[in-house]
């Protein structure tokens, strides 16, 4: 039997249509910014998800996991290998006196907040103005508002060398808007969730979610961005670090740091990766000179730099 010559022939013989050859990224990214991905391969559900991490690392082919596209900066020049689009998006609601969700890691964080609001059930609330996905959050311990993944999560799903493995909410090793998994000290995909939820009535879910939703638009920009850009430092803010360095309003290219919070870089229409990362490094270099802290990067950057 002749040997398939190329490793992207074994993706195509074992997933067929599903994989796709050099599709433009930016579109699948929050900031609506990103080169081409050598090869793309899209998930519709968890076990289609693992059979797909299984089947790259059965080839030894390293590949980017992608879910709402948010906190991550993806390069002008793309990302070589293989992007995973994670569209598992399976909810299922458990439980009377102590209701929980089970939900699929591709599932965007804050569609879930607001369904449990719709069946009377809180807990969730904090998440309603998380941009990204279950996976993104269980992997970086996403949070807002005083909640965050760690304080809401019963159990994740990963698949890990070993197959597919429950592991709970200590075992993933949390700490602020980081864990086990982000720190790359277990190498394992999220495949699904489950939080712990309350009984509540629709409207009083519904009134602290507008009332979350309308601190964060009053405080935050609208428009093409990543999410927060860099962590706060222990005791501070990095928008105010940012603001007090008089940064503000300061661009490069299409790309600038929001008037309204420091925090957050705005895209305006056809801005560059590159533009972007000059931003994270005046901003680094300029708080670093001025206030004497090293602003630490909470988005990622994806692709060949």
């Amino acid at each position: 039997m002749a040997t398939l010559a190329r490793p992207i022939d074994v993706l195509y013989a074992k997933l067929g249509d599903k994989v796709k050859e050099n599709v433009l990224l930016a579109p699948y990214t929050s900031a609506r910014i990103g080169g081409l991905a050598d090869i793309f391969i899209s998930a519709d559900t968890a076990s289609e998800l693992a059979r797909i991490v299984k089947l790259l690392w059965k080839q030894e082919m390293p590949f980017t996991l992608l879910g709402g596209g948010s906190n991550i900066l993806v390069s002008d020049r793309g990302v070589r290998g293989v992007v995973v689009m994670n569209r598992a998006k399976a909810v299922k609601f458990h439980g009377e006196d102590q209701p929980s969700v089970l939900v699929e890691s591709g599932v965007v964080f804050s569609n879930l907040a607001n369904r449990c609001a719709s069946k009377g059930l809180a807990g969730l609330e904090w998440a309603a103005t998380v941009p990204g996905t279950i996976g993104g959050a269980v992997y970086g311990n996403a949070g807002a508002f005083g909640g965050d993944t760690s304080g809401s999560l019963m159990r994740a799903e990963l698949l890990t060398e070993n197959g597919r493995e429950i592991f709970t909410a200590e075992q993933l090793g949390y700490g602020y808007r980081t864990s086990i998994l982000k720190r790359h000290e277990l190498k394992a995909v999220v495949l699904s969730a489950e939080f712990a939820l309350k009984n509540s009535t629709r409207e009083e879910v519904t009134v602290k979610i507008q009332q979350f939703s309308a601190h964060r638009k009053a405080t935050q920009p609208p428009g093409a961005s990543m999410g927060s850009m860099f962590k706060n430092p222990p005791g501070d803010y990095a928008g105010r670090l940012i603001e007090s360095a008089g940064l503000k309003g300061t661009r490069v290219g299409n790309a600038e740091i929001s008037p309204l919070h420091g925090n957050f870089f705005i895209n305006h229409a056809n801005t560059k990766a590159a533009d972007i990362r000059a931003l994270i490094q005046l901003v680094q270099k300029t708080v670093k000179e001025k206030q004497g802290v090293e602003l630490e990067l909470e988005i990622e950057l994806i692709g060949e730099w």
